[in-house]
């Protein structure tokens, strides 16, 4: 009997082999893990042949395919950590593909030789504003995760009366229908009788939560413009429908907030800048039809948002932004 106990004992003890799948395929820039989770559920992930597992663990000698095609890695490699910073303009959606042919936020995003962006969270059809994408899985899921604590500032406006008590309750927390939820902050931005705007901050990424805490306490959402995620900032400088690639300051900063190590930007050469360069100026096919018809797709402008931003070794409190009907 001690003998079997202490065969077991032994057994158990035995490290563990190789690194998790989902892990895996999050640093080659594939996917956040939360997606990559949900393609081996789905059955789109094989190991050896075999339907992946949630958990299951692979190492450099086994083979991977992903709906069907095997996957050329080294599990040793760091993927090049890139981030976009892309200003969404309202009518594009957070999708690859879409079955109804709208424009998607991927459509003017440089494309990328080895792994793919990947966006971090989401914004619905009409909200506009910042977008994070990046070819770091383990980043991206970082930094969607609760547990970091990534505040998002919106810019909304807002159709109804809005008192203090109003705002009182949606600062201590309403009920929804998924759970539980609150503004972190809430502050006037300006605006004339029951048409005002408000900048909120909550640090959830829940579908539609602004507009649905805001409507129940019955007041409508008519514009909604995300402003900033974390240490990040839309600036002026970046017109609706265009992009531009973080700085390694930036990026850094951005690494630490989620407790990742700084990795230096990938060289490009000469012709590769300017080729992002140029792609980078270029709106997309939905602001370049829009400013054609002379619609307004965006009608508030953020200087600075009234919170401390940092990055590196300065510091600076920002004024507040700027609104133009």
């Amino acid at each position: 009997m001690n003998d079997q106990n202490t065969n077991e004992q032994s057994e158990s003890q035995i490290p563990v082999s190789g690194e998790k799948l989902q892990k895996v395929l999050a640093r080659m820039g594939l996917g956040s893990r939360r997606e990559v989770e949900t393609w081996i559920g789905a059955g789109r992930v094989l190991v050896n042949g075999e339907p992946a597992t949630l958990g299951c663990r692979v190492d450099s000698l086994d083979q991977i395919t992903v709906d069907g095609r095997p996957l050329r890695r080294d599990l040793g490699a760091e993927v090049l950590r890139r981030v976009m910073i892309y200003n969404k303009p309202e009518g594009e959606v957070c999708t690859r593909d879409d079955p109804e042919g709208r424009p998607t936020v991927f459509d003017r995003l440089p494309r990328l030789k080895h792994g793919r962006w990947i966006n971090v969270g989401r914004l619905d059809i009409n909200t506009s504003g910042l977008l994070l994408f990046t070819t770091d899985g383990e980043l991206a899921n970082r930094l969607m995760h609760p547990s970091w604590q990534m505040d998002r500032e919106y810019a909304v406006r807002v159709m109804g009366e809005v008192d203090e008590e109003m705002i009182e309750r949606l600062k201590q927390g309403v009920m929804l229908e998924d759970g539980p939820a609150r503004f972190t902050d809430v502050v006037s931005s300006g605006g004339d009788g029951i048409n005002r705007w408000y900048h909120v901050c909550l640090v959830e990424g829940r579908n539609r939560e602004v507009r649905r805490l805001w409507e129940s306490q019955g007041v409508r959402v008519s514009r909604l413009k995300r402003v900033r995620f974390g240490p990040v900032f839309l600036g002026a400088e970046l017109p609706v429908g265009r992009w531009r690639e973080m700085k390694q300051n930036e990026l850094d900063t951005l690494s630490l907030e989620v407790g990742l190590q700084p990795m230096a930007l990938p060289q490009m050469k000469t012709e590769e800048k300017e080729r992002l360069k140029r792609l980078s100026r270029k709106p997309s096919m939905l602001v370049r039809v829009a400013l054609a018809k002379a619609v307004p797709l965006d009608q508030v402008t953020v200087l600075r948002s009234p919170h401390l931003v940092r990055f590196g070794d300065e510091a600076r409190r920002s004024q507040p932004f700027a609104l133009h009907e």
